[in-house]
């Protein structure tokens, strides 16, 4: 039986019902040093909602010690001694206790400069501390969370960004576990509850908007729109199939002089427009003219087709993609796409958005890391591998 929480708590105590966990994506973070968080926190332990429950504090902060001081980390104490000195009387109310309603999990984690300090140190320096905390500032659109959730996800996982937007329209299906690391059992989740779900469970203190609904013309101000922090879109990464929004995301983007990135994941090609450097910048760099947002808005099936082989340069397909797309909707139910393909994509869309989102250089244009050309295969001498 699941016990009714107390009454008068904040609304951000009000744990979701079984009718809204399917549609939960954002975790509740309670702080036991508040009385109605700890009320909260005892109703939960008591209730039939909680699942399994994650208690490695003591780990957490042995590694916080560990990342503070490496050469000493319990400054002549044993392990156990420096451990609690700093938990402190009452460990339950050092740090954070993480609920994630979909999964009925709650975790206690550290305190967030502290977690953030310990998840990303392995970083370091290839990331420094001064230019981690630089990029957990930033706010990242992502629309288009096929192949865009990878994306996502590798930018959370490297600490590039710490609030994002993220936008789709579409449910998972089984197709797409081709690509998408999901499961059986998330068939028929919104795209980008999934994702922002993968998110939060990298890192409970994240700032994650979705867009049930995708970019439309009623949601795009919004998506590109400042938050209540006054801040808007520091970078996007656009990932979508449908003509209208890769085009009027641009026009938003350039606007408001944000940098778009784009990863083809075909023959590993990353797509750069530099809008915060260059506003005058023509859409996929002139490849389509000055077509605009309402030209394309009632594009037939072969008119889209064929602005998009435009945008991504259909002479730089591979010859799997080019022979694909002859034979979409007759002996193919849509375009291939390996997981291979957008793992690398993601890697290149994270590298360049963190070299991009730190001052680096990093110029406007298109980028191709084929490894089948950089590996070319080659014959195998007589007997080698046995």
């Amino acid at each position: 039986m699941t016990h009714p929480l107390p009454s008068g708590l904040p609304d951000r105590l009000i744990l979701p019902g079984p009718r809204q966990v399917g549609e939960s994506f954002r975790p509740v973070l309670l702080d036991v040093s508040l009385p109605a968080d700890a009320a909260a926190l005892a109703e939960l332990r008591e209730s039939n909602r909680l699942r399994e429950l994650h208690d490695r504090i003591e780990d957490q902060v042995e590694e916080l010690l560990g990342c503070l001081a490496p050469h000493d980390p319990f400054g002549g104490r044993s392990r156990s001694r420096a451990v609690a000195d700093v938990l402190g009387a009452r460990p339950d109310r050092y740090g954070r206790w993480a609920w994630y309603p979909w999964s009925g999990r709650l975790v206690h984690v550290l305190p967030e400069p502290e977690f953030r300090l310990v998840r990303t140190d392995r970083n370091r320096d290839k990331i420094t501390r001064e230019q981690q905390q630089g990029l957990l500032r930033r706010r990242i659109g992502v629309v288009g969370l096929s192949v865009g959730s990878s994306a996502a996800l590798t930018c959370a996982m490297e600490g590039v960004g710490g609030a994002f937007r993220l936008a789709d329209f579409d449910r998972l299906g089984l197709s797409n576990l081709n690509r998408l690391r999901a499961g059986v059992h998330d068939i028929g989740v919104e795209k980008s509850v999934l994702c922002a779900r993968r998110m939060y469970e990298l890192d409970p203190y994240l700032d994650i908007e979705i867009f049930r609904r995708g970019i439309t013309e009623d949601t795009i101000e919004d998506f590109f729109g400042d938050g209540p922090d006054g801040q808007g879109l520091d970078l996007l990464i656009e990932e979508c199939d449908t003509p209208w929004v890769k085009v009027a995301a641009r026009e938003r983007a350039r606007e408001r002089r944000i940098p778009v990135l784009m990863d083809t994941n075909d023959r590993g090609v990353l797509d750069v427009e530099r809008f915060d450097l260059e506003p005058g910048r023509p859409l996929f760099h002139g490849r389509t003219g000055a077509v605009t947002a309402a030209d394309v808005r009632d594009l037939d099936r072969d008119a889209a087709l064929r602005l998009l082989l435009d945008i991504v340069d259909e002479d730089m397909l591979s010859t799997a993609m080019a022979d694909a797309l002859t034979r979409v909707g007759h002996t193919l139910s849509s375009w291939p796409q390996l997981a291979s393909g957008v793992m690398l994509g993601a890697a290149l869309v994270t590298d360049a958005a963190r070299r991009i989102l730190l001052g680096g250089p990093f110029p406007s244009g298109r980028h191709c890391l084929d490894l089948q050309d950089l590996v070319a295969a080659a014959p195998v001498p007589h007997g080698a591998g046995r």
